[in-house]
């Protein structure tokens, strides 16, 4: 349970890497009808769950750009486990993430008595990217309170930087990327642990594959971009 919960901390900050807007940074797309299929696998390669991601909606006010991304999430069988649209903005290049609106309506509506209240500092991903290049930190915090019991789970995202480029071939095709490494540092309850991480980001994409592992270096968990849609 503790690493499923700290794997979901780490997913909602690499969400901030999978979109944003053509004006704001040149490495992903934030148009209307833009549609990502993610496929998530275990360490062993077996296909855990799939997530959907589609631009449904796009405004802009003052040189701020506001989106709304509708997500959809199923099991290895194709049932559905939850759906929700989440917020994000972009001014200049840097895109914030609407963490409360991540939470599913049904999910909360199943805790009544419980209080969920999520906060981070975004991910910033420069338009000049370039290999040996270090990276500001990033985080994200959940705090849950249920009948007087309060439990707090955060990650660091620490330790920041471009690795190096290479080819990625995906079933939605074949990308240029970066390779991004972070350590993803968890606090939960009095342990701490980290789980060193690699993203591979395309310019006009965004996130093709991401890698999480244990502190060890073994492979703990994998996303791949299955389906691209402009």
């Amino acid at each position: 349970m503790k690493t499923k919960a700290i794997l979901f901390l780490v997913l909602l900050l690499s969400i901030t890497t999978m979109i944003a807007q053509d004006n704001c940074s040149k490495f992903y797309p934030m148009t209307e009808g833009v549609a990502m299929e993610y496929t998530n696998y275990n360490k062993k390669g077996k296909v855990e769950n799939v997530s959907s991601f589609k631009v449904v909606n796009v405004s802009n006010t003052g040189g701020t750009t506001n989106a709304t991304m509708a997500i959809n999430l199923k099991d290895n069988k194709g049932k559905d486990i939850y759906d929700t649209d989440y917020n994000l903005s972009c001014t200049g290049n840097m895109v914030t993430l609407d963490y409360e609106s991540l939470l599913p309506t049904e999910m909360m509506q199943q805790y009544g008595d419980m209080d969920i209240e999520i906060s981070g500092k975004d991910i910033e991903i420069p338009n000049d990217l370039s290999v040996g290049q270090n990276l500001n930190d990033a985080n994200v915090t959940m705090k849950i309170s249920m009948s007087g019991i309060n439990m707090n789970m955060a990650v660091d995202m620490t330790n920041r930087k471009v690795e190096k480029k290479e080819s990625v071939t995906t079933p939605a095709g074949t990308y240029e990327c970066f390779v991004l490494y972070s350590e993803n540092r968890s606090k939960m309850m009095m342990a701490n642990q980290v789980y060193p991480s690699r993203v591979w980001l395309s310019e006009g994409v965004g996130m093709v594959k991401q890698e999480t592992y244990k502190k060890n270096g073994d492979l703990m968990s994998s996303t791949m971009l299955t389906s691209f849609n402009q």
